[in-house]
């Protein structure tokens, strides 16, 4: 598609929300929610790895990183899994600590 806009800036929550899970738009950068912190990325698709580096979220090994799409479905995402932000439906990130031992 030759004449296939590009946006500059597609926040994925608030284009999930407003257009009931639809395909976002292909664009210069992505606001992506993790936890309750808003981030700019210039890329279509980070690792499960990089998102949490990305919330700061260190060492990544220790965390999960689950992700909400639009309907309430939450899906785990490996460290080397790609989440493409063009997919349709995805609104945000949550980081769980996996160190959850007694002791």
């Amino acid at each position: 598609m030759p004449n296939e806009k590009i946006e500059d800036l597609v926040d994925l929550e608030d284009f999930a929300k407003k257009n009931n899970g639809a395909k976002p738009p292909k664009a210069k950068k992505y606001r992506i929610k993790i936890d309750k912190e808003k981030y700019t990325v210039e890329v279509p698709s980070m690792t499960g790895r990089e998102i949490l580096a990305k919330a700061g979220m260190n060492p990544v090994e220790r965390y999960q990183l689950n992700q909400k799409k639009h309907g309430g479905k939450i899906e785990v995402i490996g460290l080397d899994q790609s989440v493409d932000f063009t997919e349709p439906g995805i609104e945000r990130f949550m980081t769980l600590p996996m160190d959850q031992n007694e002791g």
